[in-house]
């Protein structure tokens, strides 16, 4: 079996050695954008009475039937309801209630006028005196009806849907304080290297900085999973081992920086195999030919190049995905466009290229899009300033500009059409 894989047969790859996780019952705001495991239904009418949509007076619309501004209609005025109280005197002939927004519905009314469309009228809380109805309500005209939104026994969240704001309300309206989603993946995010150096600590002669460590811990975020970032691993083989042993013991996913080269100190590949076993190294994409696919005890573990910008873009292509899947999210890749090529793009024939870019809409309104800086692995600049990965396919050299293009949406999230 070759070591080198496409970048769909990567992927697919990458997906078969995960599963979505158990289910734990949560808070409605901690359920905002996670999955729902489990149909949630309604334990009660909503809304649970027939209530006002409008601030102003509930009435008999046949008494008012011929109300206009040149001739009003004058009713008399027999209570006055706020929001959350029950009313028990019933609208007769030529009465009314002065109603507030989301007060129950009054027995014997029809209609509301709101307070704009009248004259007069009781503003206190007290009864009595006269309204002047200004325009012919129409029978059922704002009344929000019981049960409008669902009622007792309905569905109201299927399982696998995504809980939006909407959501949220919808489930606090029906009665579920907490719900059961997918639980959010531990990741276990590794830098290898002995040129690296704590961000806080001045790198001196041959050392950098451990960015990645912080960069692939955003991504796990915005991905939605938990991120453990650990120590800087040293290129060592009992130092590689020991933190792959805790690792595995500690999180559902491993994404390691680094050390997945052939380099005389790159160990990830050999301490992987006597842990657990490895599936593939290589993937035919620039940036990032080195990618490694593996697992130990169970835990999948992910192997991203150690520059910047390589580990960026593989962490996108492949893990990205296999988290949302974990999580139990149906949508796992970023939206596809095409767009106009706004200049000359070169590369080799033998890979796909994903450079980073960034899409704008020309003044002409077509797409169009351009490169957002210096397309070195080890910059990420321009990926900081781009909003999408433009995908150049294998087999050509040469784009022109004015060439349609298709590009990765970094900027909208998945299942967006």
């Amino acid at each position: 079996m070759s070591t080198t894989m496409s970048v769909e047969e990567a992927l697919k790859r990458v997906l078969a050695r995960c599963r979505p996780l158990e289910a734990e019952q949560t808070g409605l705001l901690d359920a905002l954008g996670r999955v729902l495991v489990t149909d949630a239904y309604s334990d009660i009418d909503v809304a649970p009475f027939d209530n006002s949509a409008m601030d102003g007076y509930a009435l008999r619309a046949v008494d008012c039937a011929n109300a206009s501004a040149s001739e009003p209609v004058t009713l008399d005025v027999i209570s006055h309801i706020a929001a959350g109280e029950h009313p028990t005197v019933a609208v007769g002939s030529r009465q009314a209630a002065r109603i507030m927004t989301g007060a129950p519905i009054p027995p014997g009314a029809d209609a509301v006028v709101m307070v704009e469309h009248t004259e007069g009228g009781d503003a206190g809380r007290s009864a009595g005196g006269t309204v002047r109805i200004m325009r012919a309500p129409v029978a059922g005209e704002h009344i929000r009806r019981r049960g409008e939104e669902c009622k007792a026994g309905d569905l109201v969240l299927a399982a696998g849907e995504v809980i939006g704001p909407a959501g949220v309300g919808l489930l606090a309206s029906t009665g579920h304080a907490t719900v059961p989603v997918y639980r959010r993946p531990r990741v276990a995010v590794l830098s290898t290297g002995d040129e690296l150096v704590e961000v806080a600590e001045f790198p001196g002669p041959g050392k950098i900085r451990n960015s990645n460590s912080y960069s692939i811990a955003a991504q796990v975020l915005s991905a939605g999973g938990v991120p453990l970032r650990y120590p800087i691993v040293r290129d060592d083989p009992a130092a590689t081992r020991e933190a792959f042993q805790r690792a595995a013991e500690e999180s559902d996913f491993i994404v390691t920086s680094g050390g997945v080269s052939v380099g005389d100190f790159d160990y990830v590949k050999p301490v992987l195999e006597e842990l657990g076993e490895m599936e593939f190294c290589r993937v035919a994409m620039r940036p990032g030919n080195p990618q490694t696919l593996g697992s130990i005890g169970g835990v999948p573990l992910f192997g991203l190049p150690g520059n910047p910008t390589s580990a960026y873009v593989g962490f996108e292509l492949f893990v990205r995905p296999a988290l949302r899947y974990m999580q139990g999210y149906g949508a796992l890749d970023r939206p596809r466009q095409t767009a106009r090529l706004a200049h000359d793009v070169t590369k080799k024939q033998d890979r796909r290229y994903y450079l980073r870019a960034r899409v704008s809409v020309a003044v002409d309104g077509v797409r169009e899009v351009a490169l957002s800086g210096s397309q070195s692995s080890a910059l990420l600049t321009a990926a900081h300033k781009g909003n999408c990965l433009l995908v150049l396919p294998e087999g050509e050299e040469s784009f022109a500009a004015g060439s349609v293009v298709e590009l990765i949406r970094l900027d909208m999230e998945e299942g967006i059409v």
